[in-house]
């Protein structure tokens, strides 16, 4: 039988300093690859990334863990509000029926 790959793990200070080889010092994402042993899509993905996360903030653009942190708590806020507006419904339908 075959053993199951482990799918190994990265610091988040290890994918920083492969994403600072290729943006800063300008090394392709296959020689950094290489340099430190993993495969060049994890090196493309994490610079990827940073570009979608932390370039953005240059054009004002709010970070995407931002933005679903935000729609997170709207969400919410429109489940508190739809609550309330049931409650006030049916107290509307109680005193209604209670002043004839």
């Amino acid at each position: 039988m075959t053993e199951k790959r482990k799918r190994r793990k990265f610091t988040p200070e290890f994918k920083s300093d492969a994403v600072k080889l290729v943006i800063e010092n300008g090394y392709t994402g296959h020689e950094v690859a290489r340099r430190f042993g993993i495969g060049p899509s994890n090196v493309t993905r994490w610079v990827r990334e940073y570009r979608d996360e932390y370039e953005s903030r240059n054009h004002g653009e709010k970070l995407r863990r931002e933005l679903e942190a935000e729609i997170k708590r709207l969400e919410k806020e429109k489940k508190r509000l739809q609550m309330e507006y049931e409650i006030l419904k049916k107290a509307t339908a109680f005193f209604a029926k209670e002043s004839n």
